[in-house]
């Protein structure tokens, strides 16, 4: 146990895991109302899985499954707050996949059944991203819009890139660290459009609807008035983040201009026609795992038995932390 604080102390990789914003070892989290996860298997390992439930408690695909708009002004007879009524086409769902101020890269792992969140793994170990100086770690909530997808065999007309085959990503700027596997609305604000790899690899700006200062953001300019220095802090981040892994600075369209919100929110309907397409099979979905619970037109539905046989089979939760395990989480802050 000593030895294990000494590497929390020191900002080892397994302090970064820890701190995901899941309860290791806990078994079944409530997220949000609507949506619940599910561990599976070991925290800061290769066979960690987060799966998610819907509020009735069957399995279901945060990739597929949950809405990407907020369409109800109650949603399970909790009321959801809104800035302003004139802008409440412009809530999305967003799923949290890491952490502010977290190393650990977690991702919706598009290419499985159901598309849990896992740590993604290169060249065999488990990834976590440098610090770039003077930050810890994404110094964003960082997540996903679901019913996205960036198609790879489609070039973006504004990049003159295909897409990175992936759900649209989202910095969400809001003062409250949220945790992995939360399911919140969003207001979005504007959008970047990174080039990594020769890819399009969109970033939405946005801020938890929630967040106490909600109410003063409207468009890209208003993270400028009152949030000064986060957009330059964020086009640095993304530009060198790659750079301690030995690749070169990644580029992006528009010079690094942030796009603002009309412009983010025609990229976001783009793309959520191409996840229709996917999911209708009327195009070339490649190793995208398309499993889904609720889409009834799709080909892909699975029934919520096959649901939950596809998730048994995945490795058993984990027991409960010991009284060491407990010892950790109080020396966190949890």
């Amino acid at each position: 146990m000593s030895a294990l604080l000494r590497l929390l102390r020191t900002g080892a990789p397994a302090a970064a895991c820890l701190r995901l914003g899941t309860s290791a070892g806990t078994g079944p989290r409530r997220a949000m109302a609507l949506y619940h996860t599910e561990e599976r298997g070991q925290p800061c390992s290769q066979n960690y899985r987060l799966f998610f439930k819907d509020v009735t408690g069957h399995y279901i695909s945060p990739f597929h499954d949950i809405p990407l708009k907020v369409n109800s002004k109650e949603e399970n007879g909790i009321p959801t707050k809104k800035a302003r009524n004139d802008e409440y086409e412009n809530l999305f769902n967003m799923i949290v996949e890491i952490p502010r101020w977290t190393n650990a890269k977690m991702e919706i792992a598009t290419e499985e059944p159901l598309n849990p969140i896992k740590q993604y793994v290169k060249d065999g170990k488990l990834r976590y991203v440098a610090n770039i100086f003077p930050y810890k770690g994404y110094i964003w909530n960082y997540g996903t819009l679901p019913q996205t997808w960036e198609d790879p065999r489609e070039k973006d007309k504004s990049t003159n890139c295909f897409g990175d085959n992936d759900p649209i990503d989202v910095c969400e700027i809001g003062s409250k660290i949220l945790s992995c596997g939360e399911v919140i609305h969003v207001k979005i604000l504007g959008i970047l459009a990174l080039i990594d790899e020769g890819e399009t690899d969109w970033k939405l700006i946005a801020i938890n609807v929630n967040d106490p200062e909600a109410s003063k953001f409207h468009d890209i300019d208003d993270v400028e008035k009152f949030k000064p220095g986060y957009l330059e802090a964020t086009l640095n981040w993304f530009r060198l983040y790659k750079v301690p892994d030995g690749k070169p600075e990644n580029q992006f369209a528009f010079n690094g201009e942030f796009k603002n919100k009309a412009f983010a929110l025609e990229v976001i309907k783009s793309t959520h026609q191409c996840w229709k397409a996917l999911l209708m099979k009327k195009c070339n979905g490649g190793a995208i795992n398309c499993t889904n619970v609720q889409i009834s037109d799709s080909p892909f539905r699975c029934t919520q038995e096959e649901a939950r046989s596809l998730v048994e089979s995945v490795l058993s939760s984990p027991n409960k932390e010991n009284n060491e395990e407990e010892q950790v989480w109080h020396f966190l802050g949890k």
